[in-house]
């Protein structure tokens, strides 16, 4: 049954799906440029947009810096300008961290009461933060109550930059991220979101909000917030965390192509929902919360963007959407959820991205699929809206894709057999749906040419003119081939076909 091999399936199946799902989700991020660590936009102060940083440096200058900060020099502002412009390079991290005291030292300028001090430390410190060397990272750990305490401050921008720290250290630094969690990140993220989404709705204009401090903390919240739900030991330490500071609400409130705090704000916040989504911890608090009826909003949305010609970055915020929204389904015993997705406009939304993305972006497209096959096993007014919406005819043109996206079509084409006489009478009577499964009839997959087989066979058993149909369109040499397939179990499935319905070749 095709239905079995949809992604509703049962739990060991769920947690396999989900731990493939969330390495092509970090193949995903790389892919889009999402990268794990970040340096905020606008890094540089005013002036320095054009600076040229350094591209080598020797033990000796890097020391000669050291010092300069460390004895209290004269010209320590200029030293920690310098040092921070060197600090991009991986052989300059290696040298200082490994100087003793260095971050000591660099901790008691974080804390100094001179604003110009402390902000060119900080930015050290994010130079330090976005290091791909774990070692780095946990050298850095003494920062982490500062930074924290600093999230509190008066600065947007210093709040922004802390954040940002924060965000880079505890990427795929367990140790970071459970010292985080004890020195109470999750407070002081709600806090965070909450002021901020309060105070930014008094600016004048549509530019000071997208380039407003404010927005940007937000932005910088969201994204730390992802890094720590991204972890593999997110659904046993953190997201729980999450729910009781009741952050889940904020999150799903800016899932808003509107939101005022810019396209960027919003992905953050839908990768953020998917981690919580896919961990499996509290689905039905999700879903009661409103996380359904907001995303699929947010995808009629971005449907009519993207129908109009706009796409360029839209598909970073359609992908975490339509995965959480998968996984919700995937994740939904009852699948009650599924009553809030009966909407025309969500299936045309869904179509613009099928076709729209198929060639420049095919994760997107792939990702689609998934939804609407987990959207269409056993719905009956699900698969009607398809038949309605004339929608058969947008996957047919996709069944030349490999990459998975032929299966995902494969699947959905099954979900709809499955249901018996009148939407298998549909499908057969549709313009080149027996030509397309024809070539995916000729492939050397042994998947696609048995999921291939699986959608005949439903066809045919509800529908027995689609046999003639399907012979008068070259069918019947098109499965004597397949009898000669590489595959066992192919073979086995094309004799039983021809047997059962064209044993005596005259139909």
């Amino acid at each position: 049954m095709i239905r079995n091999r949809n992604r509703v399936c049962g739990v060991e199946e769920i947690k396999a799906k989900r731990r493939q799902h969330e390495r092509a989700l970090r193949k995903a991020r790389k892919e889009k440029q999402l990268v794990s660590k970040r340096l905020p936009r606008g890094l540089q102060g005013e002036g320095e947009d054009v600076e040229i940083r350094e591209t080598s440096v020797t033990r000796e200058e890097v020391l000669q810096l050291y010092q300069r900060i460390q004895h209290g020099s004269d010209d320590r502002l200029a030293a920690l300008h310098s040092l921070r412009r060197v600090l991009h390079l991986k052989e300059a991290q290696q040298i200082f961290v490994r100087f003793e005291n260095s971050i000591r030292v660099l901790n008691g300028l974080f804390t100094s009461n001179l604003a110009s001090v402390q902000l060119q430390a900080a930015q050290c410190l994010l130079e330090l933060s976005h290091s791909d060397d774990p070692s780095v990272s946990l050298v850095c750990l003494p920062a982490t109550p500062y930074l924290l305490t600093y999230l509190s401050g008066q600065s947007a921008k210093f709040t922004e930059l802390c954040l940002y720290i924060l965000g880079n250290l505890a990427a795929e630094n367990e140790a970071v991220r459970s010292q985080l969690l004890v020195q109470g990140v999750i407070q002081a993220l709600s806090v965070c979101l909450q002021s901020r989404y309060v105070n930014v709705k008094c600016l004048q204009s549509l530019i000071c909000l997208f380039q407003s401090p404010h927005g940007a903390v937000v932005e910088a919240t969201a994204y730390l917030l992802s890094q720590m739900l991204q972890a593999k030991e997110a659904g046993e330490k953190i997201i729980l965390a999450v729910l009781e500071a009741n952050l889940t609400p904020r999150l799903i409130r800016l899932l808003d192509l509107d939101s005022e705090f810019g396209m960027q704000t919003t992905v953050e916040c839908a990768w953020c929902l998917h981690y919580i989504v896919s961990s499996g911890v509290s689905s039905e608090c999700m879903i009661s919360q409103g996380l359904i009826s907001q995303a699929v909003k947010l995808l009629i949305a971005l449907g009519r963007t993207v129908d109009s010609g706009t796409t360029d970055g839209v598909e970073l915020l359609i992908y975490p959407v339509a995965r959480c929204l998968g996984n919700l389904i995937a994740s939904d015993e009852r699948l009650w959820c599924k009553r809030q997705f009966h909407d025309g406009d969500l299936l045309q939304a869904l179509s613009v991205f099928l076709r729209g993305f198929l060639q420049s972006r095919p994760f997107v497209t792939r990702e689609c699929l998934w939804l609407l096959n987990n959207l269409s096993a056993g719905d009956r007014q699900f698969c009607s809206a398809i038949l309605r919406h004339n929608l058969v005819p947008v996957f047919l043109q996709l069944i030349p894709f490999s990459g998975g996206i032929n299966t995902l079509v494969l699947m959905l084409l099954g979900n709809v057999a499955e249901l018996g006489l009148e939407y298998c009478e549909n499908l057969q009577q549709q313009t080149g749906l027996f030509p397309a499964l024809c070539t995916t009839l000729s492939t050397a997959d042994p998947e696609v040419a048995r999921m291939t087989l699986e959608v005949l066979n439903l066809i045919f058993s509800y529908c027995q003119q689609a046999c003639a149909r399907f012979a008068n369109q070259n069918g019947i040499l098109a499965l004597e081939m397949v009898q000669y397939h590489s595959n066992d179990e192919v073979r086995l499935r094309a004799n039983f076909l021809m047997d059962r319905y064209f044993a005596d070749k005259d139909v």
